[in-house]
């Protein structure tokens, strides 16, 4: 293990609290360098990337160039066009420069004020409750379920078992938002 400090991800701004990186004495396959920590989350690739990547060889594109690895369909940055579009140089930087996180279903990446936005982590119903109300609004909206329905939807989030949330905060004007999806 290292005591390197990990790159800053503009857009993913604390990938060891959102479990997307975590200590490990593994070898990168990128570098081939032991760097303390490895990535965990999707990667899409025609190699074999689980569990094979440092941070730094995605902060620096590294990952991209070597194995065309991709972290986010660069589609899913907006939600395929539902959330506030971003210019291209923001859907490389989250798709090709990115940790991102490993879903229940497709991952897409919350957009808004014409940015990407932060990935704050997975949620569960607990962990909702004591976010601001703007992250509640927008996974009641983005869920359609309404009344009852909705509050038994809510209440049954798991950030680790499904159905889960995923949270998001804008960078620009702080407002949260997301989505969630089920196993």
């Amino acid at each position: 293990m290292t005591d390197l400090t990990l790159p800053i991800f503009k857009y993913h701004p604390d990938p060891l609290a959102s479990g997307s990186i975590i200590p490990s004495d593994a070898k990168c396959r990128a570098c081939n360098q032991h760097r303390g920590f490895i990535y965990i989350g999707s990667v899409y690739s025609e190699h074999d990337l689980d569990d094979a990547l440092c941070p730094w060889c995605i902060s620096d594109g590294t990952a991209r160039r070597v194995f065309e690895a991709e972290f986010v369909d660069p589609k899913a940055v907006g939600d395929y066009g539902r959330w506030d579009s971003v210019p291209q140089s923001v859907i490389e930087e989250v798709c090709f420069r990115t940790p991102s996180f490993s879903g229940w279903q497709q991952e897409r990446w919350y957009t808004h004020c014409g940015d990407a936005a932060e990935f704050v982590g997975p949620i569960g119903a607990m962990e909702l409750r004591n976010l601001d109300p703007s992250m509640r609004k927008a996974i009641a909206e983005e869920s359609g379920f309404t009344g009852e329905k909705l509050a038994h939807y809510l209440d049954s989030l798991d950030k680790n078992v499904g159905p889960t949330a995923y949270a998001f905060r804008c960078r620009v004007c702080g407002e949260w938002g997301g989505y969630s999806d089920t196993h």
